[in-house]
This record gives structure tokens, C-alpha cells and sequence, in this order.
């Protein structure tokens, strides 16, 4: 069988490469609530930012260089977000101006007694059990959740104007309530590095606080243009346009017994020019030439192929 070369007239249609695998995410279907695409995308810089700037003031305030990485986003009740936080840890409630609901800065104590004692002039982590802080121990904690609040309003800008402040802190999770347990809150997921240690850690701020400003900085496009930008995407969409060549139809039996060096015969005349398809449609016709030291396909006739 002649196999012509990958990229020749009459090659086939291109092999399609396989799209990128996407994690499945379940949806609730009694609780439809989610964020538009673009509220994600703006909400994921900010919290970026964020990141980046807890980062910054871990590492000066620790003494130990630090990292804090964004992981995600999510709009979910406050019941379904505590449900997926571990029964004990260090929950720092915050007052948001404006709003009966408070956000939550959850962490691992354990990690946060690791921060006090590198602030305190240990060099070294050691394995903490999970605890309640003692009154010096809290207070230094409340001093860098303090920082991490102005870096949280700074990161955020105009999708959050109201002031925000330390509150107090809880040890279980199931008792704080910071909200009613249908409250929609904003919830962003991260990952804490200090020193060689990784922690999980989120933020939970009530949607009411974010969600109507996050809806001006967005504003939707006309409907009225919804034709012509739908257009104009799809011109500029791009597309496989292959050279094939009339196909030949044989038996399973055939196709199983081939061996290398057989010669399939294709009903394609070698005088005839051969067919411009993309996605399987036949546009026209076209004969192999050159442009440039590549294989080009000189367009000879086309046809209307109405779907």
C-alpha cells in the first residue's frame, strides 16, 4: 500500500489532535447558583493579586520565605462551604461594613502556631497539634490576618468598598456562624507555603458585599448586537481545510489482510484535480502545486454546498 507523506495532496483528512482533558465539577441541581464566566475570570485576578500579596507579607512578618497560591473560585452557600472545611481550624471571622454576614479566613492552626513561632525567633518548624492560641498567641495572628485584610481590600478594589476588620476567632467550624446557612458566599480556595510547609487555606466573603459591584464592572454586551459579533467570530474561526482524494470503498476483510507493499487502487483519475473539504464537505476542486518550498493546492473550480 503507497502511503503518501504526511502533508502531501491527498494525504486525508488531518489527524485530529485530542483536546485537553477538563476535570468534571458536579452541579447541583438544587442549588443553581454559580458565576458567569466572566465574574470568574475577574474574581480570579483579584485573588491573584491577593495571593501574591499575602505572599509578600508572610515573608516579612514570618521571616521565612513564603508563598501563597490562588486555586480557585466558587459561589456556594455558607452551609456547603463549611461542610467542605475540616471539622477543627482556625476560622477568622471579619466584620464587612454594610452587611449582617461576615467573611471567614480559614487556615490550619497548627500552621498559624508554626507562623508565631518563626515571628518569635524559631528557625525551625515543628509538628503543632491542632489547638486553641493563647492570648499572645492570638493576638499576633490577628495582627497578620489584619495586614492580610488590606491586602484582600487593595487586591480588590472597587468589587469591594466596604471596610473590613478582624473580628474573632473560631477553633470548629460547624460552630462558627458567620452566616445563615443559605447565605451565598464568595468562596476562593489557596495554597499556603511557609518555609517547606504547604497548607490548605480559603476565603469566604458574602456575595451580597461583592456580587452587585462585580455586575457594574462587567456590564453584559447589546443584545442588539448579538448577530453581527456572532459573525464576526466565526469568520475569524479557524478551520482544517484538507486535499483528499476520491474514496475507495472495500471490504473488512481487505482492510485486515493488508501487508506492507500492497497497492490499494483509487478510483481518482491522476489527470483529475482533487477535492477542497473541510470538515468532510467538499468546497471545490483543487491541483497540487507550490508556493515558497511548500506544497500549496491552486484552487480550479468551487460549488455551493449548502448545509
Amino acid at each position: 500500500m503507497t502511503v503518501p507523506p504526511v502533508g502531501a495532496p491527498g494525504a486525508g483528512v488531518p489527524v485530529a489532535t485530542p483536546s485537553t482533558a477538563r476535570a468534571a465539577v458536579p452541579y447541583d441541581f438544587r442549588r443553581p447558583a454559580a458565576l458567569a464566566r466572566e465574574h470568574s475570570r475577574v474574581l480570579g485576578l483579584a485573588f491573584e493579586t491577593f495571593a501574591r500579596q499575602w505572599g509578600t507579607q508572610l515573608t516579612a512578618k514570618v521571616r521565612v520565605p513564603s508563598q501563597v497560591s490562588f486555586e480557585g473560585v466558587a459561589l456556594r452557600t455558607y452551609d456547603d462551604h463549611v461542610s467542605s472545611l475540616p471539622a477543627t481550624t482556625a476560622m477568622v471571622l471579619c466584620d464587612v461594613g454594610g452587611t449582617a454576614a461576615k467573611a471567614v479566613i480559614q487556615f490550619p492552626a497548627a500552621a498559624a502556631l508554626n507562623w508565631v513561632s518563626h515571628m518569635l525567633g524559631s528557625t525551625s518548624a515543628s509538628d503543632v497539634a491542632e489547638r486553641r492560641f493563647t492570648r499572645i498567641e492570638q493576638t499576633l495572628v490577628e495582627g497578620l490576618m489584619g495586614e492580610a485584610l488590606e491586602d484582600l481590600r487593595y487586591s480588590l478594589g472597587a468589587l469591594l468598598e466596604a471596610p473590613l476588620a478582624v473580628d474573632e476567632i473560631h477553633y470548629n467550624s460547624q460552630f462558627a456562624q458567620a452566616a445563615a446557612k443559605s447565605e451565598l458566599m464568595v468562596a476562593a480556595s489557596f495554597a499556603v507555603r511557609v518555609g517547606d510547609r504547604s497548607v490548605p487555606a480559603t476565603l469566604a466573603l458574602p456575595a451580597d458585599a461583592v456580587l452587585p459591584r462585580l455586575g457594574d464592572a462587567t456590564p453584559p454586551a447589546a443584545t442588539a448586537d448579538a448577530p453581527a459579533l456572532i459573525r464576526a467570530q466565526l469568520a475569524e474561526t479557524p478551520v482544517d481545510v484538507a486535499l483528499r482524494l476520491a474514496p475507495a470503498k472495500v471490504t473488512p476483510r481487505a482492510v485486515m489482510d493488508l501487508a506492507v507493499g500492497d497497492v490499494l487502487a483509487l478510483p481518482h483519475g491522476t489527470h483529475r484535480p482533487f477535492h477542497l473539504s473541510v470538515a468532510g464537505r467538499t468546497l471545490g476542486q483543487a491541483a497540487a502545486g507550490a508556493r515558497g518550498g511548500r506544497i500549496a493546492a491552486v484552487v480550479v473550480s468551487t460549488e455551493e454546498n449548502p448545509a
